[in-house]
């Protein structure tokens, strides 16, 4: 599962929206063979922070779920991605998330 932080958000909503991120990705796809096999191992989660770039380009990959913040005017703060075998060739090309 990867988990998409846009980098302008302050770090606190940014910890909230991995949260947040991490359970409505679960919600949303739970009933899918790609998450039940993922639950059952390797059950890998990667948390990237994202340019605004980057973050619009994900959007075009399909099977996730857009996180807003009502702290911050509702604006678009995380994706989530349901756990797949293989992913676009974008993803090996973004940055965990790591403290600026």
């Amino acid at each position: 599962m990867y988990i998409l932080i846009r980098d302008d958000i302050p770090l606190g909503f940014a910890i909230v929206a991995a949260a947040h991120s991490s359970l409505a990705g679960y919600l949303k796809f739970q009933d899918t063979p790609e998450v039940k096999e993922w639950l059952a191992g390797p059950f890998f989660k990667a948390v990237c922070r994202v340019s605004a770039k980057e973050f619009e380009n994900a959007k075009e990959v399909a099977d996730h779920v857009v996180l807003t913040e009502s702290a911050l005017n509702n604006r678009e703060v995380a994706l989530v991605f349901k756990p797949r075998a293989e992913w676009p060739k974008m993803f090996k090309f973004l940055k965990l998330y790591r403290e600026a």
